[in-house]
């Protein structure tokens, strides 16, 4: 059976989220993206950005803005997008983590493209990051 959540709130996202992620534990730095269509339904397929490790470069934003108007166009016209970032290690927000939370805002902002709550999940927590969180990234 396909898990087809409607994602109308933060909790919703979070929880599908969760769904997806858990039980917890990474072996290396990634982003997830998810296109959530304009009826408040997550596409199917999630797209992972592997090595992620560090803050991303303005090339790799625009790149990043650049594939998703071209899939959010096809896959979900009219809809938003959620981000996760996942790492191995201990709880608590890095340097990081803030810097691609920014990023992945700026991307949304870039593109005319809502974005959803971003979310950072590790070994032992999975938990959202507003965009206040991630602006005062301090990387």
């Amino acid at each position: 059976m396909t898990f087809q959540p409607t994602i109308r709130s933060q909790a919703d996202l979070e929880a599908a989220w969760r769904t997806l992620m858990e039980p917890l534990g990474f072996a290396s730095h990634s982003v997830w993206m998810m296109l959530i269509d304009a009826g408040d339904r997550p596409i199917p397929q999630l797209t992972k950005i592997d090595e992620a490790e560090d803050a991303p470069t303005d090339a790799e934003l625009a790149g990043l803005a650049d594939v998703l108007t071209t899939v959010q166009a096809e896959f979900a016209p009219g809809g938003q997008v959620a981000f996760l970032r996942s790492r191995p290690g201990s709880g608590g927000l890095t340097a990081v983590d803030r810097a691609w939370a920014s990023a992945l805002y700026e991307v949304g902002r870039l593109t005319g493209i809502p974005v959803a709550v971003v979310h950072r999940a590790c070994d032992v927590d999975l938990v959202p990051v507003p965009m206040d969180e991630g602006l005062a990234k301090g990387a």
